[in-house]
């Protein structure tokens, strides 16, 4: 057994620590293309529910798309304005048992024959249909963008042991925003939606420090 030191667990929290949701960021400041694709890499090996990835991500470099992206979610300014990076996740739709992407990810990327009476994928199906009651389009996205949110952490998680600095966000008019990525060619509306948006960068200024809630408040051990 490994024995993690002091220092090793210091080093953690203190990423955390450093980790802020940044409203500033130093526009001449740029992410290492190293540093960045390690946190690509983070968010590729994250975990989803039954393995099955029901994400995309855009990543967004063109100015003028940029530019035109503050139409539709104030809540991304002040990151497209000076972050050196900056991502839209996608939660695919509709992904059932018996979905394309479903039969996909089992043939493509687990090397396995897709059967619809298969273990796995009576199994999925019972979790949709009884145990979540995943039943509308709407609890089927939902489902999906929640596990977009599991990369989302890991990619801050990261960012912030190298240093670097993330905001996430939900600030956007999800309807207007969509319309205008589908009218760019960069989203299928009938395939997915835009589940948050992330800016990666320096800080340009101080941050406040952390508040949170006392352990005592929010863990309860049961024995």
């Amino acid at each position: 057994m490994t024995t993690n030191t002091p220092e090793k667990r210091q080093e953690i929290l203190t990423a955390f620590e450093h980790r802020h949701a940044t409203k500033g960021f130093d526009p001449a400041k740029k992410i290492p293309t190293e540093d960045w694709e390690t946190i690509l890499e983070a968010a590729r090996l994250s975990p989803s529910s039954f393995g099955y990835e029901p994400w995309a991500f855009l990543l967004i470099e063109n100015p003028q798309i940029k530019e035109e992206l503050k139409e539709f979610a104030w809540g991304a300014i002040n990151s497209l304005n000076g972050a050196s990076h900056f991502i839209i996740a996608l939660a695919r739709k509709n992904v059932t048992a018996e979905s394309a992407h479903v039969k996909h990810m089992v043939e493509d990327v687990f090397g396995l024959p897709f059967s619809a009476d298969a273990p796995q994928t009576r199994m999925f199906k019972q979790f949709q249909t009884k145990d979540f009651d995943l039943n509308s389009e709407r609890s089927l996205f939902d489902w999906a963008s929640k596990q977009t949110y599991i990369p989302l952490a890991n990619m801050m998680t990261t960012a912030a042991l190298l240093n670097i600095d993330s905001c996430p966000i939900e600030g956007f008019d999800r309807v207007e925003l969509e319309a205008y990525l589908s009218e760019k060619g960069l989203l299928d509306r009938s395939e997915f939606g835009v589940s948050y948006m992330l800016g990666l960068g320096y800080r340009s200024g101080k941050i406040p420090l952390k508040k949170r809630q006392a352990k005592e408040t929010i863990f309860t051990t049961v024995v």
